[in-house]
């Protein structure tokens, strides 16, 4: 079988091989192809030499409205799962157009650009859901010359699942693939029978590992469901408070503080200090390893936290809003921005029973019936936070509760670290099988009754080059014949009318006196 080149280097690994390509594409050293060894029968290509591909067509507001509005999808509609189809939008195509932009059954389109490199490349089959829709210019398409789609979709798959297309992204904020890129980008060709056999065998094994995704996302669901119970157990619908215990609001519990308002100008100066804001508060965690730094002269006492406050989610999605986490003293001299609230409870009340009963309140959406949505983000203010009820038990049972409920919810976070665990085991399972199937140790080859991979890819190169050859035919056609129009229409037009001479108006010039010096 011949062999094909990378730089003249040889690569004993498909992963290695894959990272170094990734490093020469992105350092703009050009790569053919692989040097590792494939099974019999299989050869190196790259996806332009067996695929058209295409980006899709760009929004403007122009295309807004028309009379040939159509459907298209965006990066929005694929998912890792596949096609979601439930919000399609509408644009005006061309007839055109849409012939460039309109989407086949096997088509494979993958997201050109995402805020996340691991989003980059996300691919999925189009089966020909919806009727002449086409794809914007968030998408990259597919279309297969010849081959199975499924494997190469199956392909796909692996290269952004594990990362290959995120890291040979360009841009900054937003990671762009690029058409010109992924043409260039390798894929191992096994025969088309041995392909078809590839697909049989993933799709069986697949579906045992998807039947454990859903039963492990069934789980989480169950844990939750849990949880809530056990937060509800301690603290309770205000209805069914012991009458020992004091009905309060949060404002009457403890002090109620909103962060300060971070600015450019604080961003540098004297009184540097460590804050914690939003993202660095989650449901009974701080997450300290972004930790950001501001000016806080002359008001750092007013928002230095305190062992035992419990900081809340001011400005979150509404189902995250208030979700509380204790302050235990680390990082040190810390304050806090106005994305939090801070809750400092009063002597009768333990730190501990506060963060329950937030936690309480974040499970039952008690705090999304206070928030207010603004710019697609959900608020908790602090005059709100304080007027939720807040209950008050002695102390002696506040004690046991906190301990009965952690002993509690610690028997399901470590259910919840096993589910971690059986996940990534099940991510490193798929992962693992795809590799097996594109190095060629899934299926057995049969290289006596298998056509090469070499023969489909010339057969591909020879079907491409007829197509385009019949493309310009149908071009130079076209010019033709509205070169014959126009020297028809020119031979058909009347002649011009003749040219009458001017008439000039009759009568006499009044002669100008001319003066000139001697």
């Amino acid at each position: 079988m011949p062999s094909r080149t990378v730089g003249g280097r040889r690569v004993s690994s498909w992963t290695n091989w894959t990272e170094n390509w990734v490093r020469e594409l992105v350092s703009g050293r050009a790569v053919a192809a692989a040097e590792e060894r494939l099974p019999e029968g299989w050869a190196w290509a790259t996806l332009g030499d067996v695929a058209e591909v295409r980006l899709g067509r760009q929004r403007s507001p122009k295309h807004a409205q028309g009379d040939q509005m159509r459907p298209y999808i965006r990066a929005a509609n694929v998912d890792w799962a596949g096609l979601r189809l439930d919000d399609v939008k509408k644009m005006n195509f061309t007839d055109d157009e849409a012939d460039v932009y309109r989407l086949h059954p096997g088509d494979i389109v993958l997201n050109e650009a995402s805020g996340s490199a691991s989003e980059v490349g996300k691919p999925a089959l189009w089966s020909g859901e919806i009727e002449d829709c086409c794809f914007q210019n968030t998408l990259l398409r597919v279309r297969l010359g010849g081959g199975e789609p499924r494997y190469f979709l199956r392909y796909l798959w692996h290269v952004a699942a594990d990362g290959g297309f995120g890291n040979a992204t360009r841009g900054v904020g937003i990671h762009h693939l690029g058409a010109a890129k992924l043409q260039r980008w390798p894929v191992p060709v096994p025969p088309f029978a041995e392909q078809q056999r590839i697909v049989a065998a993933l799709d069986t094994r697949m579906a045992r590992l998807d039947a454990v995704e859903r039963s492990l996302a069934q789980a989480r669901k169950d844990l939750s469901a849990l949880r809530k119970a056990v937060l509800l157990d301690a603290v309770p619908d205000q209805t069914q408070w012991p009458s020992t215990w004091q009905a309060t609001t949060t404002g009457q519990a403890g002090a109620v503080e909103l962060g300060r308002a971070r600015h450019p100008d604080w961003h540098d100066g004297p009184k540097l200090r460590p804050y914690l804001r939003v993202a660095n508060v989650f449901e009974d965690r701080v997450d300290t390893t972004d930790v950001k730094s501001m000016d806080f002269s002359g008001v750092f006492g007013k928002y230095r936290l305190e062992p035992g406050d419990i900081l809340l989610n001011e400005g979150q999605s509404p189902h995250l809003v208030g979700r509380p986490a204790m302050y235990r003293g680390i990082p040190e001299g810390v304050a806090f921005t106005n994305s939090l609230l801070r809750f400092r409870a009063r002597p009768d009340v333990l730190p501990g029973w506060a963060l329950l009963v937030f936690r309480r309140h974040l499970h039952a959406g008690r705090f999304m019936r206070e928030v207010r949505i603004t710019t697609n983000l959900a608020h908790l203010s602090g005059a709100r936070l304080k007027n939720v009820e807040f209950p008050v038990p002695p102390l002696d049972e506040q004690r046991k509760l906190i301990h009965k409920t952690k002993h509690r919810l610690a028997t399901l976070d470590h259910i919840e670290r096993n589910l971690d665990r059986a996940a990534s085991d099940n991510a490193i399972l798929r992962r693992g099988l795809l590799a097996h199937a594109f190095a060629g140790r899934l299926v057995p080859q049969d290289p006596a009754n298998d056509e090469p991979a070499e023969d489909l890819l010339k057969r591909i190169r020879v079907e491409r080059e007829a197509a385009e050859a019949e493309r310009k035919a149908v071009r130079r056609a076209a010019r033709a014949k509205k070169n014959v129009k126009s020297k028809q229409s020119a031979a058909n037009s009347p002649p011009p009318p003749p040219h009458r001479e001017t008439t000039f108006p009759s009568g006499e010039q009044t002669a100008l006196p001319l003066e000139f010096s001697s």
